[in-house]
């Protein structure tokens, strides 16, 4: 069990404070819906009794998690009668990041004013997307403004999880790959220059393993600079050519032609596609502006280019699985599972079960995908050593054999 230091609010709206044990934040949680408290934060209480949070003010940048506090805080709130000016007043006194803080205060400003909350948040474009505005739109039309608010916070959620799945995926590999240079580095640079001297002390005639070894030694050595100069002009090539229409869409075809890392990316935009999907529709915004503000969660263009041929298929009378499936991007089952629902008139719930499947998907192919890496790296790593230890040693055994 461990302790945890809550912050709530009562029915009347007074503040209370206190000292939980649970096995994990959400039971903390629960215990205080069952109470009849509104959480507003839950934080681990380290031993020595610090909470385990960064200073107001120190953090600037506003996460997925951040975003969907702030929904879940809200959605609650505003179930349980509070005004959503109230609301914002006391999330804001209460959360730890500076630049939101001040985006709320100004929001429940400008809410007071009678200006509404679609407008108010569409005002700040870096924090709250088109996705958030159009749920939010379609919230306060259809008089059900918490529970579009508590889909928004299930969708930041879910979103945040699948996203560590895709980067840890991602950084694993790379991780290694620096571990390995940094080997590199450290032999080439203090282990090597040693033994050549040895080597010149004892004179004689190097196996040709060593040699060779010896030979590469001197091409990094005296080429360094060359080397370097070169991976930097590469690396300032591939930025420009990136940045151009052609090398976007060639760079954006090359991601998702990548062995492994090119499925998982493309079923992790599979999930967000068919999540954002049921949301949006779940909420009452139209399947046209769905596309649309689809159309803009993506940077790769072979996707984005597939939105919007499907958006296109759609303004022009098709139905969405036609669409989708002329499209060329999306897998088969996506396509009949869409299909489904539009024959049931259950689109909504068909795009939740499908987005579910590929989550599962993503998390099944980022786990063998780390299991093939691991014995790969180490080899990998046990190789350049050998190599390195034997090209070395090899003079010594054979001085010791005469």
């Amino acid at each position: 069990m461990k302790n945890y230091g809550y912050v709530a609010r009562d029915m009347a709206g007074a503040q209370k404070k206190g000292i939980a044990q649970a096995a994990n934040s959400n039971e903390v949680l629960n215990q205080l819906r069952e109470q009849g408290l509104t959480p507003i934060s839950v934080k681990e209480v380290t031993k020595k009794g610090a909470t385990k949070t960064k200073q107001k003010g120190h953090r600037k940048r506003i996460k997925s998690a951040d975003l969907a506090a702030l929904c879940w805080q809200l959605s609650t709130m505003l179930e349980g009668g509070i005004p959503i000016t109230t609301a914002l007043d006391i999330i804001s006194d209460d959360t730890d990041n500076a630049q939101l803080q001040n985006i709320l205060k100004q929001i429940a400003e400008k809410i007071k004013k009678g200006q509404p909350v679609s407008e108010c948040i569409a005002e700040y474009p870096k924090v709250f997307n088109r996705l958030c505005c159009a749920m939010v739109l379609a919230g306060e039309t259809g008089g059900n403004l918490a529970k579009a608010i508590g889909k928004l916070a299930e969708y930041f959620e879910n979103r945040d999880k699948l996203a560590k799945k895709v980067k840890g995926a991602m950084v694993y590999p790379i991780f290694v790959l620096a571990f390995i240079i940094i080997i590199v580095i450290f032999i080439m640079a203090f282990i090597v220059p040693r033994f050549r001297k040895i080597f010149d002390q004892i004179g004689g005639t190097l196996p040709a393993f060593t040699r060779g070894f010896m030979g590469f030694y001197d091409i990094l050595r005296y080429n360094i600079h060359y080397i370097i100069g070169l991976v930097i002009i590469l690396v300032v090539l591939t930025t420009f050519i990136s940045r151009t229409k052609k090398g976007h869409y060639l760079f954006s075809r090359l991601a998702l032609a990548m062995p492994m890392f090119g499925k998982i990316l493309s079923q992790a935009f599979v999930a967000t596609f068919c999540r954002t999907m049921s949301t949006l529709l779940t909420s009452g915004v139209s399947v046209l502006e769905a596309f649309t503000i689809l159309t803009g969660m993506t940077d790769n263009d072979i996707i984005k280019s597939a939105i919007v041929q499907t958006r296109e298929n759609v303004v022009g009378g098709s139905n969405i699985s036609l669409s989708m499936s002329s499209a060329g991007f999306f897998p088969n089952m996506v396509i009949k599972m869409i299909q489904v629902g539009e024959e049931s008139g259950s689109m909504p719930e068909v795009l939740e079960k499908t987005s579910e499947h590929y989550e599962r998907k993503v998390d099944s192919t980022v786990t063998t995908l780390l299991s093939l890496l691991e014995p790969i790296m180490i080899i990998s790593v046990g190789a350049v050593v050998s190599v390195v230890v034997i090209a070395l040693y090899l003079p010594i055994f054979t001085m010791s054999d005469m």
